[in-house]
């Protein structure tokens, strides 16, 4: 019977724990607060003085803010390349819709079959063969 009480808590705690986790991922600490949490373990784990707490303070939120700062600049490069990306695609179907209008009915339907066969073709390698991810290719070896 013990066990089994002991097993109930035990499943509770971890779920309890999980939804706890999950709210927290919803929010973004400031660099303050993440300073302020890992100040507070490291002076509860190390019993800390109060000097010593100030000053590793100080430190650990210095390097809150610079990993703040490069997660931004991280997002705004992402963010920049997203927006390029996008406007390459709009490019690319800018140009598809002026070669239609180039094209007769036969060719613009064999135009389409070539760029499928391409695109089918993404997956492929040197000699053809369709390969998994990780897989190597054979080497061909010569008559000797």
């Amino acid at each position: 019977m013990k066990k089994l009480i002991l097993a109930a808590a035990l499943v509770c705690m971890a779920t309890f724990g999980a939804f706890a986790q999950q709210q927290k991922r919803g929010e973004t600490a400031t660099p303050e607060e993440r300073a302020q949490r890992q100040t507070e373990r490291m002076a509860e784990q190390l019993q800390l003085s109060e000097t010593q707490k100030a000053q590793i303070l100080a430190i650990n939120l210095e390097h809150a803010k610079k990993r703040q700062a490069e997660m931004e600049a991280r997002k705004a490069e992402m963010d920049a390349k997203r927006e390029e990306m996008k406007a390459m695609r709009e490019e690319m179907k800018a140009q598809d819709e002026q070669i239609k209008e180039i094209l007769t009915e036969e060719q613009r339907a064999k135009w389409e079959e070539l760029k499928e066969a391409q695109m089918d073709r993404r997956g492929r390698r040197s000699g053809g063969e369709i390969r998994e991810r990780g897989e190597m290719p054979q080497r061909k070896r010569g008559g000797n």
